[in-house]
């Protein structure tokens, strides 16, 4: 699992200044990470999540007064507020047009952050009888992979499709899902995870990372950032993700790694 970012790369990775980081949280919007014991504020996937959702919705034209709100807000407010915002936009010349039908398309939830194609996947996780944890673990885990690693998004998301289309790897994932329940040093869990790699073994072009990526300097911390996300909440999944990965290393697969 990942040690987590210093401000500087996590305003790298989101794409704006650390000055900007620093903003945010002096709003409120973005809370600030505790100090590891060397004494450094350390980003994780959560508050990259959170870092995201600011930097969409205020580059969608929503005023930084109203994003804390916002991202809080329940279904009726939320699209309520959006209307407002919205009228503002079209009032302005034509130069923010662009801004205005990009924040038309936030009253259609996971559409501001995420393309169609991806939303559909989303859909189709809910239609198979996946729990809203799940669901929303595989939303913020899509959104942070195409914010960070764009270059791998359509293969992750190409490996999610064909996994949805086979049951035996549908009833799979619900297992691994369950996982997160038992103890780590569950025995079950070095059985699944050998199941699992074995599992994506068989659709092995869907691994392949592309090429260059890896030779970004910062591509393994960006890669686990996306692969690692949540697995400080389950000690049995950071150990499940870690054999499955070690297994498909073993099988000659190249998974980046800090």
């Amino acid at each position: 699992m990942t040690d987590g970012l210093t401000i500087g790369q996590a305003a790298a990775f989101v794409g704006v200044t650390i000055k900007t980081v620093r903003h945010y949280h002096r709003l409120g919007l973005v809370a600030e990470p505790e100090r590891d014991g060397s004494g450094y504020r350390r980003y994780r996937s959560d508050e990259l999540y959170r870092l995201v959702q600011v930097r969409t919705l205020a580059a969608a034209g929503v005023p930084l007064a109203e994003v804390g709100d916002l991202l809080d807000a329940d279904p009726t407010t939320f699209a309520a507020t959006l209307d407002d915002v919205h009228d503002q936009l079209t009032e302005r010349i034509e130069d923010l047009t662009a801004r205005r039908d990009r924040l038309h398309r936030l009253d259609h939830g996971d559409r501001a952050l995420l393309p169609d194609r991806a939303c559909a996947v989303l859909e189709r996780l809910v239609e198979l009888g996946f729990g809203p944890d799940y669901v929303a673990a595989q939303r913020e885990a899509l959104v942070l992979a195409l914010a960070l690693v764009p270059a791998i998004f359509d293969s992750f998301l190409a490996r999610l499709e064909h996994s949805l289309d086979d049951p035996e790897s549908v009833e799979l994932t619900k297992r691994g899902w369950d996982a997160r329940t038992w103890d780590p040093d569950d025995p079950r869990i070095e059985e699944l995870a050998s199941t699992l790699a074995d599992k994506l073994l068989t659709q092995r072009a869907l691994l392949a990372m592309p090429t260059g990526f890896e030779d970004q300097s910062d591509a393994a911390s960006r890669y686990a950032m996306v692969n690692h996300h949540r697995e400080d909440r389950s000690p049995s999944i950071a150990r499940l993700n870690t054999l499955v990965e070690a297994n498909l290393r073993a099988a000659g697969v190249t998974v980046p790694s800090q």
